[in-house]
Protein backbone atom coordinates (compact mmCIF):
# COMPACT_ATOMS: atom_id res chain seq x y z
CA UNK A 1 0.00 0.00 0.00
CA UNK A 2 1.20 3.68 -0.50
CA UNK A 3 2.05 5.32 2.35
CA UNK A 4 3.84 8.92 3.43
CA UNK A 5 6.25 8.05 5.90
CA UNK A 6 9.45 9.82 7.31
CA UNK A 7 12.80 7.97 7.08
CA UNK A 8 13.76 10.58 9.80
CA UNK A 9 12.98 13.41 11.91
CA UNK A 10 15.05 16.40 9.99
CA UNK A 11 12.47 17.58 8.53
CA UNK A 12 9.92 17.97 5.46
CA UNK A 13 12.48 16.07 3.10
CA UNK A 14 12.54 13.21 4.85
CA UNK A 15 8.69 12.80 4.62
CA UNK A 16 8.72 10.23 1.64
CA UNK A 17 6.23 8.57 -0.78
CA UNK A 18 6.71 4.84 0.45
CA UNK A 19 5.23 1.19 -0.35
CA UNK A 20 4.73 -0.94 2.67
CA UNK A 21 3.10 -4.24 3.56
CA UNK A 22 -1.17 -3.89 4.57
CA UNK A 23 -1.38 -4.41 8.28
CA UNK A 24 -2.56 -6.91 10.01
CA UNK A 25 -5.30 -6.73 11.81
CA UNK A 26 -5.00 -8.24 15.95
CA UNK A 27 -7.75 -8.58 18.74
CA UNK A 28 -9.36 -5.45 18.99
CA UNK A 29 -8.78 -3.55 16.33
CA UNK A 30 -10.47 -3.05 12.97
CA UNK A 31 -8.84 -2.94 9.50
CA UNK A 32 -10.01 0.74 7.86
CA UNK A 33 -9.31 1.85 4.30
CA UNK A 34 -8.26 5.30 4.83
CA UNK A 35 -9.80 8.13 2.33
CA UNK A 36 -8.66 10.86 4.21
CA UNK A 37 -6.16 12.07 7.04
CA UNK A 38 -5.86 15.17 9.16
CA UNK A 39 -2.68 17.27 8.76
CA UNK A 40 -1.46 18.47 12.37
CA UNK A 41 0.73 20.33 14.17
CA UNK A 42 2.12 17.47 16.03
CA UNK A 43 2.86 15.72 13.18
CA UNK A 44 5.04 18.47 12.20
CA UNK A 45 6.46 18.56 15.82
CA UNK A 46 7.66 14.77 15.09
CA UNK A 47 8.57 15.11 11.56
CA UNK A 48 11.14 17.95 12.43
CA UNK A 49 12.49 15.86 15.82
CA UNK A 50 10.76 17.35 18.55
CA UNK A 51 9.86 13.95 19.93
CA UNK A 52 12.45 12.13 20.77
CA UNK A 53 10.23 8.87 21.76
CA UNK A 54 9.51 8.57 18.08
CA UNK A 55 11.43 5.95 15.73
CA UNK A 56 11.90 6.63 12.57
CA UNK A 57 10.61 5.38 9.69
CA UNK A 58 7.15 6.16 11.00
CA UNK A 59 3.95 6.84 9.22
CA UNK A 60 2.30 10.11 10.43
CA UNK A 61 -1.04 11.17 11.05
CA UNK A 62 -2.68 10.81 14.13
CA UNK A 63 -6.41 11.04 12.91
CA UNK A 64 -8.22 10.38 9.78
CA UNK A 65 -11.78 9.12 8.08
CA UNK A 66 -12.14 5.69 5.91
CA UNK A 67 -14.11 3.08 5.51
CA UNK A 68 -14.43 -0.52 7.55
CA UNK A 69 -12.57 -3.22 5.18
CA UNK A 70 -12.66 -6.06 8.01
CA UNK A 71 -14.65 -5.64 11.41
CA UNK A 72 -12.72 -8.49 13.24
CA UNK A 73 -15.47 -9.52 15.11
CA UNK A 74 -16.33 -5.41 16.21
CA UNK A 75 -20.08 -4.33 16.22
CA UNK A 76 -18.99 -2.50 12.71
CA UNK A 77 -19.77 -3.84 9.27
CA UNK A 78 -17.61 -3.95 6.52
CA UNK A 79 -18.51 -0.61 4.53
CA UNK A 80 -19.01 1.84 7.30
CA UNK A 81 -17.42 5.20 7.41
CA UNK A 82 -15.50 6.01 10.61
CA UNK A 83 -13.25 8.67 12.15
CA UNK A 84 -10.28 7.83 13.91
CA UNK A 85 -7.48 8.99 16.25
CA UNK A 86 -4.80 7.57 18.52
CA UNK A 87 -1.39 6.97 19.41
CA UNK A 88 -0.94 6.75 15.34
CA UNK A 89 1.66 8.67 13.36
CA UNK A 90 3.13 9.06 17.16
CA UNK A 91 4.23 5.08 18.63
CA UNK A 92 2.80 3.03 15.81
CA UNK A 93 2.28 4.08 12.08
CA UNK A 94 -0.17 6.37 11.06
CA UNK A 95 -2.86 7.96 9.17
CA UNK A 96 -1.34 8.94 6.33
CA UNK A 97 -1.49 5.35 4.45
CA UNK A 98 -4.04 3.51 2.40
CA UNK A 99 -4.84 1.45 5.24
CA UNK A 100 -4.54 1.00 9.15
CA UNK A 101 -5.24 -1.05 11.77
CA UNK A 102 -7.48 0.69 14.43
CA UNK A 103 -8.56 -0.03 17.84
CA UNK A 104 -12.00 -0.16 18.10
CA UNK A 105 -12.50 2.51 21.39
CA UNK A 106 -10.31 4.96 18.66
CA UNK A 107 -13.23 5.34 16.42
CA UNK A 108 -16.65 6.22 15.71
CA UNK A 109 -19.15 6.24 12.96
CA UNK A 110 -19.45 9.13 10.69
CA UNK A 111 -22.52 10.72 10.38
CA UNK A 112 -24.39 10.89 7.35
CA UNK A 113 -23.96 14.44 6.60
CA UNK A 114 -20.54 14.70 7.15
CA UNK A 115 -18.38 13.89 4.22
CA UNK A 116 -14.85 12.02 5.22
CA UNK A 117 -12.36 15.01 4.61
CA UNK A 118 -14.76 17.16 7.09
CA UNK A 119 -14.51 13.98 9.48
CA UNK A 120 -10.93 13.48 8.64
CA UNK A 121 -9.75 16.64 10.47
CA UNK A 122 -12.66 16.71 13.61
CA UNK A 123 -10.92 13.75 16.16
CA UNK A 124 -8.05 15.71 17.61
CA UNK A 125 -9.28 18.80 17.99
CA UNK A 126 -13.26 18.05 19.13
CA UNK A 127 -12.46 15.16 21.25
CA UNK A 128 -9.71 17.68 23.69
CA UNK A 129 -12.21 19.99 23.40
CA UNK A 130 -15.22 18.08 24.46
CA UNK A 131 -13.24 16.36 27.27
CA UNK A 132 -11.13 19.88 28.45
CA UNK A 133 -14.61 21.38 28.76
CA UNK A 134 -15.94 18.97 31.29
CA UNK A 135 -12.74 18.44 33.09
CA UNK A 136 -12.63 22.30 33.60
CA UNK A 137 -16.61 22.29 34.76
CA UNK A 138 -18.29 23.66 32.28
CA UNK A 139 -21.86 24.17 32.49
CA UNK A 140 -23.93 26.37 30.44
CA UNK A 141 -24.06 29.75 31.50
CA UNK A 142 -20.50 29.78 31.55
CA UNK A 143 -17.93 32.42 29.95
CA UNK A 144 -15.40 30.51 27.60
CA UNK A 145 -12.65 31.81 26.46
CA UNK A 146 -9.63 29.94 24.05
CA UNK A 147 -7.73 31.78 21.92
CA UNK A 148 -6.93 31.59 17.89
CA UNK A 149 -10.40 31.15 16.27
CA UNK A 150 -8.60 30.17 13.23
CA UNK A 151 -6.83 27.43 14.70
CA UNK A 152 -8.11 23.30 15.33
CA UNK A 153 -8.34 23.61 19.00
CA UNK A 154 -9.55 27.13 19.79
CA UNK A 155 -12.27 26.75 17.02
CA UNK A 156 -13.42 23.42 18.06
CA UNK A 157 -13.96 24.93 21.65
CA UNK A 158 -15.50 27.82 20.39
CA UNK A 159 -18.19 26.09 18.58
CA UNK A 160 -18.82 22.95 21.44
CA UNK A 161 -19.03 25.62 24.41
CA UNK A 162 -21.49 27.95 22.36
CA UNK A 163 -23.65 24.43 21.06
CA UNK A 164 -23.58 23.97 24.92
CA UNK A 165 -25.05 27.03 26.11
CA UNK A 166 -22.01 29.27 26.71
CA UNK A 167 -23.24 32.74 27.92
CA UNK A 168 -20.19 34.07 26.01
CA UNK A 169 -18.09 32.03 23.95
CA UNK A 170 -15.09 33.81 23.32
CA UNK A 171 -12.02 33.69 20.74
CA UNK A 172 -9.30 35.76 19.23
CA UNK A 173 -6.87 35.89 16.36
CA UNK A 174 -3.83 37.93 15.66
CA UNK A 175 -5.08 38.66 12.04
CA UNK A 176 -7.66 41.31 10.55
CA UNK A 177 -8.61 39.73 7.44
CA UNK A 178 -8.76 35.98 9.95
CA UNK A 179 -11.25 38.23 12.32
CA UNK A 180 -13.42 39.56 9.53
CA UNK A 181 -13.50 36.01 8.29
CA UNK A 182 -14.82 34.85 11.40
CA UNK A 183 -17.68 37.27 11.73
CA UNK A 184 -18.64 36.22 8.20
CA UNK A 185 -18.54 32.37 9.30
CA UNK A 186 -20.82 33.36 12.62
CA UNK A 187 -18.15 34.10 14.81
CA UNK A 188 -19.32 37.32 16.93
CA UNK A 189 -17.50 37.06 19.82
CA UNK A 190 -13.48 36.86 17.97
CA UNK A 191 -10.99 39.56 19.81
CA UNK A 192 -8.68 41.04 16.46
CA UNK A 193 -5.30 41.19 18.60
CA UNK A 194 -3.87 43.27 16.19
CA UNK A 195 -6.10 46.47 17.31
CA UNK A 196 -6.88 45.20 20.75
CA UNK A 197 -5.93 44.01 23.92
CA UNK A 198 -6.95 40.52 25.26
CA UNK A 199 -7.93 41.47 28.51
CA UNK A 200 -9.68 44.31 27.78
CA UNK A 201 -11.27 42.48 24.58
CA UNK A 202 -12.82 40.07 27.20
CA UNK A 203 -14.02 42.85 29.91
CA UNK A 204 -15.71 44.63 26.96
CA UNK A 205 -17.77 41.54 25.84
CA UNK A 206 -18.57 39.97 29.39
CA UNK A 207 -19.54 43.74 30.96
CA UNK A 208 -16.27 43.28 32.85
CA UNK A 209 -16.70 39.95 34.05
CA UNK A 210 -14.13 38.06 32.59
CA UNK A 211 -13.39 34.26 31.85
CA UNK A 212 -14.72 31.48 34.24
CA UNK A 213 -12.65 28.87 31.46
CA UNK A 214 -9.89 29.46 29.23
CA UNK A 215 -8.70 26.41 27.06
CA UNK A 216 -5.15 27.46 25.75
CA UNK A 217 -4.08 25.50 22.96
CA UNK A 218 -1.31 28.31 21.90
CA UNK A 219 1.25 29.05 25.09
CA UNK A 220 3.51 31.07 24.98
CA UNK A 221 2.67 34.80 25.49
CA UNK A 222 -1.17 34.43 24.65
CA UNK A 223 -1.31 32.58 28.20
CA UNK A 224 -0.20 34.75 30.46
CA UNK A 225 -2.37 37.28 28.97
CA UNK A 226 -5.28 34.91 28.73
CA UNK A 227 -5.10 33.68 32.34
CA UNK A 228 -4.90 37.89 33.48
CA UNK A 229 -8.90 37.71 32.04
CA UNK A 230 -10.32 35.01 34.49
CA UNK A 231 -13.48 35.77 36.65
CA UNK A 232 -13.45 34.73 40.17
CA UNK A 233 -12.33 30.96 40.59
CA UNK A 234 -11.77 30.48 37.03
CA UNK A 235 -9.28 28.17 35.60
CA UNK A 236 -6.98 27.79 32.58
CA UNK A 237 -6.13 24.92 31.08
CA UNK A 238 -3.16 25.11 28.86
CA UNK A 239 -2.94 21.69 26.29
CA UNK A 240 -0.52 23.13 23.81
CA UNK A 241 2.33 25.55 22.78
CA UNK A 242 1.80 26.49 19.18
CA UNK A 243 3.02 30.07 20.36
CA UNK A 244 5.99 28.99 22.16
CA UNK A 245 6.59 26.33 25.28
CA UNK A 246 7.32 29.83 28.06
CA UNK A 247 5.07 31.79 29.02
CA UNK A 248 5.49 34.97 32.30
CA UNK A 249 2.12 35.04 34.16
CA UNK A 250 1.39 37.52 36.85
CA UNK A 251 0.57 35.54 40.06
CA UNK A 252 -1.75 37.83 41.73
CA UNK A 253 -4.20 36.58 38.65
CA UNK A 254 -3.92 33.12 40.16
CA UNK A 255 -3.83 34.03 43.90
CA UNK A 256 -6.37 36.89 44.47
CA UNK A 257 -8.95 35.24 41.69
CA UNK A 258 -8.95 32.36 43.57
CA UNK A 259 -8.14 30.97 40.13
CA UNK A 260 -6.46 27.61 39.02
CA UNK A 261 -3.92 26.28 36.26
CA UNK A 262 -4.20 22.93 35.01
CA UNK A 263 -3.07 20.71 32.17
CA UNK A 264 -4.33 18.09 29.33
CA UNK A 265 -3.24 15.19 27.18
CA UNK A 266 -5.76 13.29 25.12
CA UNK A 267 -4.88 10.13 25.17
CA UNK A 268 -4.11 10.18 28.92
CA UNK A 269 -8.26 10.02 29.62
CA UNK A 270 -9.95 7.31 30.63
CA UNK A 271 -11.96 5.03 27.79
CA UNK A 272 -15.37 5.93 29.71
CA UNK A 273 -14.23 9.51 28.86
CA UNK A 274 -13.99 8.52 25.39
CA UNK A 275 -16.74 6.93 24.82
CA UNK A 276 -19.17 10.29 26.29
CA UNK A 277 -17.15 12.44 24.15
CA UNK A 278 -17.47 10.48 21.07
CA UNK A 279 -21.34 10.08 21.26
CA UNK A 280 -21.70 14.15 22.31
CA UNK A 281 -19.94 14.85 19.33
CA UNK A 282 -21.69 12.27 16.81
CA UNK A 283 -24.87 14.18 18.20
CA UNK A 284 -23.79 17.60 17.47
CA UNK A 285 -21.98 16.75 14.16
CA UNK A 286 -25.65 14.79 12.89
CA UNK A 287 -27.84 17.96 14.13
CA UNK A 288 -25.45 20.69 12.59
CA UNK A 289 -24.85 22.26 16.05
CA UNK A 290 -21.15 22.24 14.79
CA UNK A 291 -19.64 22.46 12.05
CA UNK A 292 -15.82 21.41 10.43
CA UNK A 293 -14.34 23.84 8.92
CA UNK A 294 -11.67 22.61 6.00
CA UNK A 295 -9.13 25.10 4.91
CA UNK A 296 -7.70 23.44 1.53
CA UNK A 297 -6.66 19.60 0.85
CA UNK A 298 -3.87 18.11 -0.81
CA UNK A 299 -2.90 14.47 -2.28
CA UNK A 300 -1.15 11.74 -0.36
CA UNK A 301 1.52 12.39 -2.00
CA UNK A 302 1.62 16.50 -1.34
CA UNK A 303 2.26 15.20 2.83
CA UNK A 304 4.88 17.48 3.02
CA UNK A 305 3.72 20.39 1.25
CA UNK A 306 0.72 19.94 3.20
CA UNK A 307 2.39 20.34 6.46
CA UNK A 308 4.33 23.26 5.34
CA UNK A 309 1.06 25.20 4.49
CA UNK A 310 0.00 24.15 7.96
CA UNK A 311 3.02 25.27 10.03
CA UNK A 312 3.92 28.63 7.64
CA UNK A 313 0.56 29.91 6.31
CA UNK A 314 -1.35 29.36 9.39
CA UNK A 315 -5.00 28.57 7.57
CA UNK A 316 -8.43 29.57 8.95
CA UNK A 317 -9.51 25.75 9.61
CA UNK A 318 -8.23 22.20 8.80
CA UNK A 319 -5.62 20.92 6.53
CA UNK A 320 -6.48 17.36 4.84
CA UNK A 321 -4.86 14.99 3.03
CA UNK A 322 -7.03 12.76 0.45
CA UNK A 323 -6.33 9.54 -0.12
Amino acid sequence: MRAMRAEGFRGYGDLKLADIPRPGVTEGRVLVRATAAGVTPLDHTILSGGYPRAKAPLVLGSEGAGVVEDANGSDLSPGDRVMFTGPYGVSEDGAYSEYLAVRKENLSLIPANIDDVSAAGLPVAYLTAHMALSLAGFQAGKTVLSPAIGGSVGNAVTQLARALGARHAISTTTNHAKAEHARTLGFDEVIDLSTDELREGVHRITQGYGSDIVIDAIGGDILGDALGTLAMGGSLTTLGYAAGRKSTIDVTDIIWKRASIKSFSLFAQPPEMWKTAWKAMYSLLETGAIKPIIARTFALEDAAEALRYQIESRPFGRVVLKI
